[in-house]
C-alpha cells in the first residue's frame, strides 16, 4: 500500500528498449520482490538468448535506475526458473548501489542440463529494495566475548 512515505525508485527507459513491456511490478499484494523481464535488443527479440549449461550470461532489462539514498536494490533468482530449469544468479543477491546510473542487466547462469531460452519479455529475476545502513570501521585490539565464540561454519547446526 502507497502513502507519502512510501520510497520511490525511478526508472529510465533505454532508448532501444520495447516499452510496451512491464516496468518492474508487484505481481501479488504481498509480493516482496518486483518481478524484472527480459528487455531484448530487436534483433534478439524473435529468437530470444539462450544459455548452454554452465554458460554465465548478462541478460538486459531495458532500463536503468535511480534508487533512493539509503536504499539498495538486491536482484535475486525466481524460484520457478531455478527449481524447473536450474537458471539462477550465480551473485546473488546482486547489489545495485544508490549512486550507480548505468544499465541495469541480470546476471543468469543455466545451471540445468539442457540449454535455456530466454524470451523477450520473460520475467528473469526479481528486484527487492532494501534499507541500507553504513557503519563506521574501528580497528580494536580485542574483540567483546560471546558464547559462541570462534566457532565457524556449521558450529551452531546438527552434529
Amino acid at each position: 500500500m502507497e502513502n507519502a512515505m512510501t520510497p520511490e525508485l525511478r526508472i529510465m527507459w533505454e532508448s532501444w528498449a520495447d516499452r510496451s513491456l512491464p516496468a518492474p511490478s508487484y505481481e501479488t499484494a504481498g509480493a516482496a520482490g518486483a518481478d524484472i523481464r527480459a528487455n531484448l535488443p530487436e534483433e534478439a527479440r524473435s529468437a530470444g538468448i539462450t544459455l548452454q549449461p554452465m554458460q554465465r550470461l548478462v541478460v538486459p532489462t531495458g532500463f536503468r535506475v535511480e534508487i533512493p539514498a539509503g536504499f539498495e536494490a538486491q536482484i535475486r533468482p525466481r524460484s520457478g526458473l531455478a527449481l524447473k530449469h536450474g537458471i539462477t544468479l550465480p551473485n546473488t543477491p546482486g547489489t545495485i548501489d544508490s549512486d550507480y546510473r548505468g544499465p541495469l542487466g541480470v546476471l543468469l547462469v543455466n545451471l540445468g542440463a539442457e540449454p535455456y531460452t530466454v524470451q523477450h519479455g520473460d520475467r528473469i529475476a526479481q528486484m527487492i529494495v532494501a534499507p541500507v545502513v553504513q557503519v563506521r570501521f574501528a580497528v580494536v585490539d580485542h574483540l567483546e566475548h560471546t558464547e559462541r565464540g570462534e566457532g565457524g561454519f556449521g558450529s551452531t547446526g546438527r552434529h
